[in-house]
């Protein structure tokens, strides 16, 4: 790996060390729950400007750290575009059925609270 290679690779929690209280935190908030429902249903990986979100372009950078920092998601540089994927198979090892629960929760919520 070359040096410039290296600057380019984000850190990730090895699956060992994903805490379900992290997880738990990165999907409480509503935006970061908007990105990891779009991941869900993708079948790609998805660049940062995808995703449409109602706050700023630092903020952005915020939610997908902490979704990247409580291994969420993965993310990698694919030339200039941060690409992101979900990490379902390590979480539905770790904690088996709860994204597919938190996700079928949103939904249900969403139409719920739909006008």
């Amino acid at each position: 790996m070359t040096e410039r290679e290296a600057a380019r690779t984000l850190p990730h929690p090895e699956p060992a060390d994903i805490r379900l209280e992290g997880v738990l935190h990165a999907l409480s908030d509503p935006v970061r729950l908007v990105i990891v429902r779009e991941l869900a249903d993708s079948e790609d990986e998805l660049s940062c400007s995808h995703f449409e979100l109602p706050v700023t372009k630092s903020t952005t950078t915020h939610h997908f750290r902490v979704l990247r920092e409580c291994g969420v998601v993965r993310q990698t540089y694919r030339g200039t575009a941060k690409m992101n994927g979900l990490r379902r198979t390590d979480l539905d090892t770790l904690f088996p059925g709860l994204l597919d629960s938190v996700l079928t929760a949103a939904a249900a919520e969403e139409a719920r609270l739909a006008p």
